[in-house]
C-alpha cells in the first residue's frame, strides 16, 4: 500500500478549525487507499511564546532545559490532531519523537538525527491507523529530549519519508509553493512548478523561508521528492526533485534570493603560507558557527585578506573566534561590517550558459548599487551589498532575468517519477539508492573530491570600490569570448578591492589583452593553477567541512591561494605542482 507523508506547519494547525481542516486532508489521503503519516509543528506562535517565557525566567536558559520546554509545543499539536481525526471517525495515534525512536546526537537546540526506529510506526500503519508524529524533536542516547533547531519539523517529515520508503513528502504551509523570490518583497514573483534539490539548497541557505536547508539535504541524500503546497487550497504547489526532472529548456536562472541579516568579517594581513586559513576556521568551527561566503584572494607582499560572512546574530561570537585566530597566525587586524546583505541568483542553466554574471553585475551597476564581495558556484552567483540597498538590488536582478515570466516548456500538472522508477535509474553507488545505516542519517555525505588542472587565475589589484566596476570587467571578458569559471571579489585596503577569476589556461593572455587598455587596474595573471574541490550534501550546515579540508592541505604543506564556497562544494586554488598531492590527501580525509 502506498505511503503518504504529510507535514503541517504551525500556521496550518494554529486553531481548532485549522486542525480539523488538516485532519480532513489526512483522512482524504487515507480514504484514497494510502497509509498516512502526519508530522506537525507547534501551533501558531507557540515556540516563540515559550522562548520569551524562558527568557523571563533566565537570561541565558540552559540548552537542555530549553529542549524540554520547546518540545511541549509539538506534543500539544499531535494530541489535538489525533483527537480531530478520531472525532471524524478514523482511527489515529500520536507519538512524540522519543516514543518512535528518533535518536539524535546530544547537541541541544541543534541536534542532528542519527537513526529512526520504524517498528511502532509500521505496526500502527498496518493496523489502519493514521500516525501523527511530533516534528522538531528526538531523544539522545542518554534519553534526554533534544530539538532539531530551525526547520526541524520539515527535517523530521523528510527523514521519516526516507526511512519508510515513501514516494514523496507533502509539506503543507501558508504559501502555495516556492516562488522565484520572496513575494512579500517582489510582488511580481512567480510560483515555480519544479526545482532541483541543489537549486533549493542554495535558495534555502539564502533566506528563502519556505524550506530549511537540512530537510533539503535529507531529500537529496535519500531521493525523496517534496511537494510544497498550501494548507488552504488543493492547487498544485512546487515539486523539489532530482536535477534530471527539474531541468527546463532555455531557463538559465530559476530564482533570486536575499539574505538580509548578514555580517562580513575580514582578517587583514594574513601571512601567505600553509596552515593559516585552517587556524582561523578551526576556531570558528569549534564555536559551531555556520560560515556562509568564504573568500580569499591573491596575496601581495606575502600577505592576503580572508573574508567571510555569518549571520548577524552570531557576529559577536564570531569576532571573538576570529580575533583569537588572527593573533595566533600573526595577522595584522580584524574588521567587520554588520550592515550588509547577500543577493544571489540560482539556476541549473548557469552550468552551460555564459553571461549570467555579466548580466547581474550590469543590472546592479545601472542602478548604482555597489558590490562589496562576489562568490560563485556552478549554479549560483552571490554578491554582498549594503543592507540599505538590498531589497532594491533583489528587485533589480529579479527583473533582469525576467523571473516573473513562466518558462514555456513547463507541463501542468507535474508529478515526479515513482520510487520504483527512481530505483531503476539510480546507480548502485548513488547516495539516493538506500539508507546507509553505518552512518548517522544526517552525517555529511561527500560525493567526490576533484582536481581540475589547466586553469589560470586573472586578478585585478587595488581597483576602485565603486558601482559598475565588475560589470565593466566581465563585459570585456565576454566580448573577448573568454570562459570564466570561479569569480571572487574580496575586500582590499584604502577603499580599494581585489577581483580574481579563473579561466582556461589557453585563454589567459586573451583575458589579459581584453583588460590591458581598459584602465581598470593592475593586472596579475597566474598562467597555471590547480583547483581542488570537495563535493557533497550539507557542506555549509556541517560547520567543520571547510576546516577539515583546510587542515588536510595544511598538514600536507600545501598553501591555499584562493577560496570559493557554495552549498554543495568548496573550491580552493593552489600551485599546479601541488594539485595531485592535494587530491590524494583530500581523498584520504573525505573518502575513506
Amino acid at each position: 500500500m502506498p505511503l503518504v507523508v504529510q507535514k503541517f506547519g504551525g500556521t496550518s494547525v494554529a486553531d481548532s478549525n485549522k486542525i480539523l481542516a488538516a485532519a480532513r486532508r489526512a483522512i482524504r489521503a487515507h480514504q484514497a487507499g494510502n497509509q498516512v503519516l502526519v508530522v506537525v509543528s507547534a501551533r501558531g506562535h507557540t515556540t516563540d511564546e515559550l522562548i520569551a517565557l524562558a527568557k523571563e525566567i533566565h537570561e541565558r536558559p540552559p540548552a537542555r532545559e530549553m529542549d524540554m520546554l520547546l518540545s511541549t509545543g509539538e506534543q500539544v499539536s499531535v494530541a489535538l490532531m489525533a483527537m480531530a481525526i478520531q472525532s471524524l471517525g478514523v482511527p489515529a495515534i500520536s507519538f512524540t519523537g522519543a516514543q518512535i525512536g528518533i535518536v539524535t546526537d546530544s547537541f541541544h537546540t541543534k541536534a542532528r538525527i542519527r537513526n529512526i526506529s520504524t517498528e511502532r510506526i509500521e505496526q500502527a500503519l498496518e493496523e489502519g491507523k493514521i500516525v501523527i508524529v511530533a516534528g522538531f524533536q528526538g531523544v539522545d542516547e542518554h534519553y534526554n529530549i533534544t530539538t532539531l533547531g530551525r526547520g526541524g519539523s520539515d527535517t523530521t517529515a523528510v527523514a521519516l519519508a526516507a526511512v519508510l520508503g515513501a514516494d514523496g513528502c507533502e509539506i503543507y504551509t501558508d504559501v502555495d509553493g516556492v516562488y522565484t523570490t520572496d513575494p512579500r518583497l517582489v510582488p511580481e514573483a512567480r510560483k515555480i512548478d519544479r526545482i532541483s534539490y541543489d537549486e533549493m539548497l542554495e535558495l534555502a541557505s539564502l533566506g528563502a523561508g519556505v524550506m530549511h536547508s537540512r530537510s533539503i539535504e535529507f531529500a537529496k541524500k535519500y531521493g525523496v521528492p517534496i511537494h510544497v503546497r498550501s494548507s488552504f487550497s488543493d492547487t498544485n504547489g512546487t515539486w523539489i526533485v532530482d536535477e534530471s526532472e527539474a531541468r527546463r529548456l532555455g531557463v538559465h536562472v530559476s530564482g533570486a534570493a536575499l539574505a538580509k541579516d548578514e555580517a562580513r568579517v575580514t582578517i587583514h594581513g594574513v601571512p601567505d603560507h600553509p596552515g593559516v586559513v585552517h587556524a582561523i576556521f578551526r576556531r570558528i568551527a569549534e564555536s559551531n558557527i555556520v560560515v556562509d561566503m568564504i573568500v580569499q584572494n591573491v596575496s601581495t607582499d606575502a600577505r592576503t585578506e580572508v573574508s567571510f560572512t555569518v549571520a548577524a546574530s552570531e557576529l559577536a561570537e564570531t569576532l571573538r573566534a576570529a580575533e583569537a585566530g588572527a593573533k595566533v597566525i600573526g595577522a595584522t587586524s580584524v574588521s567587520h561590517n554588520a550592515g550588509v546583505a547577500k543577493v544571489s541568483v540560482v539556476g541549473l542553466g548557469m552550468r552551460t550558459h555564459t553571461g549570467v554574471a555579466t548580466a547581474m553585475f550590469q543590472a546592479l551597476a545601472d542602478e548604482d548599487i555597489n558590490i562589496q564581495m562576489i562568490t560563485t558556484s556552478e549554479i549560483k552567483i552571490s554578491v554582498l551589498v549594503d543592507r540599505e540597498s538590498a531589497t532594491r538590488a533583489l528587485k533589480i536582478v529579479h527583473r533582469a532575468f525576467a523571473l516573473d515570466r513562466a518558462p514555456a516548456d513547463l507541463p501542468r500538472p507535474y508529478s515526479p517519477k515513482s520510487k520504483e522508477a527512481q530505483k531503476a535509474e539510480a546507480s548502485d553507488n548513488s547516495p539516493a539508492t538506500a539508507l546507509n545505516h553505518s552512518l548517522g542519517m544526517e552525517d555529511l555525505v561527500v560525493s567526490g573530491v576533484e582536481l581540475v588542472e589547466g586553469q589560470a587565475r586573472v586578478t585585478l589589484l587595488d581597483v576602485p570600490d565603486r558601482p559598475g566596476y565588475a560589470a565593466q570587467v566581465f563585459q570585456k571578458i565576454a566580448f573577448a569570448n573568454v570562459f570564466v569559471d570561479m569569480i571572487v571579489q574580496n575586500a582590499g585596503s584604502d577603499g580599494n578591492t581585489h577581483l580574481s577569476f579563473t579561466v582556461p589556461s589557453e585563454q589567459a593572455e586573451r583575458a589579459r589583452a581584453a583588460l590591458a587598455d581598459s584602465g581598470l587596474g593592475r593586472i596579475v595573471v597566474e598562467p597555471t593553477i590547480a583547483k581542488l574541490s570537495v563535493l557533497g550534501v550539507g557542506m555549509r550546515t556541517h560547520t567543520g567541512v571547510a576546516t577539515r579540508m583546510f587542515g588536510a592541505l595544511a598538514d600536507a604543506g600545501i598553501n591555499i591561494a584562493l577560496i570559493n564556497t557554495s552549498e554543495v562544494r568548496i573550491n580552493v586554488a593552489t600551485e599546479p605542482e601541488h594539485g595531485l598531492a592535494g587530491l590524494q590527501c583530500l581523498r584520504a580525509v573525505f573518502l575513506q
